[in-house]
């Protein structure tokens, strides 16, 4: 008998014809069909060989597949693995410690998603400004800003200002107010008795790494306890290390009400979010308030500890305080007529052109550094806080060759 011929591979394009034939097209990726990666760097499924700037949106702070992470997702997974809240598990006070260790509020509320997280938050601030402030019920107002992401719910596009990102999803949910960013008068102006809380990102990731004055985070904070409203982090995007802190908000050694955190929680391997707030804030929920069935559970809660110990015993947060620091400096000395701006904190930059930065993506990819466009003007570089200084000495000749050849 003879033997069944094997397959044929896969190519690069065959992938995309595949995912262009039965895939939803909300997304335009870069024509890359990723394999397998380890550490900073990404293999396709031709063999090349790819430095991932990126890091999933800095969901990759400890790099791909870390050891200790994976070995702690298999071990877990042999175990069990999802219990419901409606018991109790054992990996779950074990994430509340330590979430409480880097934070210094006193209770967690774990999600899965980044916008579950959001929601939670925004529920939360809600019943806090309802039954411990007294605002007339249906009456609160959460005060964001411009060029905000927090998500793509339909209660958080609806205070987007990006038109397409609510472009056919309506109607919206009331209870938003929008204000300009890194603005302290419009903010203090847009408060009124009816405020609840303040959402915010200390650095607008999304909006292309726009970093507020110093002192800026101060003032909102001030405004906040002055006016008996709650300042809410979203620390999705720019905690657990990225920006050369455990949050980005430590730049300005303020200490917030809530905190939200996701992506890197898990290191990549398992959605997993959380919302911390202490007593007097997250004393509002009671049972049957709110909830999640994979919320908190013992494999995704095993994970987030392990990625945690990551981000502490191989001083990541450091790291990228130190390499943030001096691959900024050097992308400053770029010099081309399509650059506009460079700016960062940490392992978290941008560099804003006057053209669509798009084709520099796709030039970066061809000299195998892996970066993503957004706002259409920022090109967004955010590797895995492991990454070598050799690393990215090797990525900055390349970006810096991409940047000036487009003169």
């Amino acid at each position: 008998m003879s033997a069944t011929p094997a397959s044929p591979a896969l190519s690069t394009q065959d992938y995309i014809n595949l995912e262009e034939q039965y895939g939803a097209h909300n997304y335009h990726p870069l024509d890359i069909v990723i394999d397998h990666a380890e550490g900073c760097w990404v293999y396709d499924v031709e063999g090349n060989k790819f430095l991932d700037c990126l890091s999933s949106y800095s969901a990759l702070n400890q790099g791909h597949c870390h050891p200790r992470i994976l070995k702690t997702l298999q071990e877990q997974a042999a175990k069990v693995t999802l219990t419901s809240r409606a018991f109790r598990n054992n990996q779950l006070p074990k994430l509340y410690k330590k979430l409480n260790e880097i934070s210094g509020l006193s209770r967690s509320l774990p999600m899965n998603s980044g916008a579950e997280a959001v929601e939670t938050a925004m529920k939360m601030a809600r019943k806090w400004g309802y039954k411990v402030k007294g605002i007339p019920e249906n009456q609160a107002e959460i005060i964001v800003f411009e060029n905000n992401f927090h998500g793509r719910t339909i209660s958080i596009v609806s205070y987007s200002t990006e038109a397409q990102y609510k472009d056919g999803f309506g109607p919206f949910t009331p209870g938003f107010k929008i204000v300009p960013y890194d603005d302290v008068d419009a903010l203090k102006n847009a408060i009124t008795p009816n405020t609840c809380a303040v959402l915010m990102e200390p650095i607008q990731a999304e909006a292309g790494i726009l970093i507020p004055k110093a002192g800026y985070l101060k003032q909102v904070a001030e405004l906040c306890k002055q006016n008996n409203v709650l300042f809410i982090a979203d620390e999705i995007q720019t905690g657990l290390g990225r920006t050369g802190k455990m949050f980005a908000f430590q730049h300005e050694g303020i200490e917030p009400d809530v905190i939200i955190v996701g992506k890197a929680l898990s290191g990549g391997f398992y959605p997993v979010s959380a919302v911390m707030a202490n007593d007097a804030v997250m004393g509002v929920f009671h049972p049957g308030d709110h909830g999640s069935t994979y919320g908190g559970n013992p494999l995704g809660c095993a994970v987030a500890c392990a990625a945690l110990d990551v981000l502490q015993e191989e001083d990541l947060v450091a790291h990228s305080a130190k390499l943030g620091e001096a691959f900024l400096a050097k992308l400053k000395t770029i010099q081309s007529k399509s650059l506009v701006e460079v700016r960062g904190k940490g392992l978290l930059i941008g560099i804003e052109l006057n053209t669509k930065a798009r084709p520099f993506c796709e030039a970066l990819k061809a000299e195998g550094v892996l970066c993503k466009e957004t706002h259409d003007m920022v090109i967004r570089f955010a590797p895995p806080l492991v990454i070598s200084q050799a690393d990215l000495d090797w990525a900055f000749d390349r970006i810096k060759k991409v940047i000036e050849s487009f003169n």
